[in-house]
């Protein structure tokens, strides 16, 4: 996870993400993005959802396509729009109050994968 720099949602911890470059496909802006805001690179393994709401973001209308990852390399370390960066247990960030609709991201993920309790 991601503890915000900037607005909105400054000081708020964060799933990483950003915006896909124009000419850049969703699945190589993933990886660059995780790469650039924690310094790990990771291999995506399958699409967890895409969120849509038009409220999501008070900037404007942002659709988020989030996938599930695994880590391969690197060292966990802030960078880019990170503040800092952490791990945390899937209970304690259920229990937090995260940027933009993450929890309901994390939520998604632990249903459909069954994570809540392991």
């Amino acid at each position: 996870m991601i503890k915000r720099k900037n607005n909105p949602y400054k000081g708020f911890w964060a799933l990483p993400g950003g915006f896909v470059e124009y000419g850049e496909r969703v699945e190589e802006a993933a990886l660059r993005e995780a790469w650039e805001e924690t310094g790990l690179n990771i291999e995506l393994n399958q699409l967890l959802g895409v969120y849509s709401n038009p409220n999501r973001d008070p900037r404007a209308h942002v659709v988020t396509i989030c996938y599930m990852a695994q880590f391969v390399s690197g060292e966990l370390k802030a960078a880019s729009d990170a503040q800092e960066v952490s791990k945390f247990t899937l209970e304690n960030l259920l229990n937090m109050e995260l940027a933009f609709d993450h929890k309901k991201i994390l939520d998604d993920a632990a249903n459909i994968y069954q994570l809540k309790g392991n």
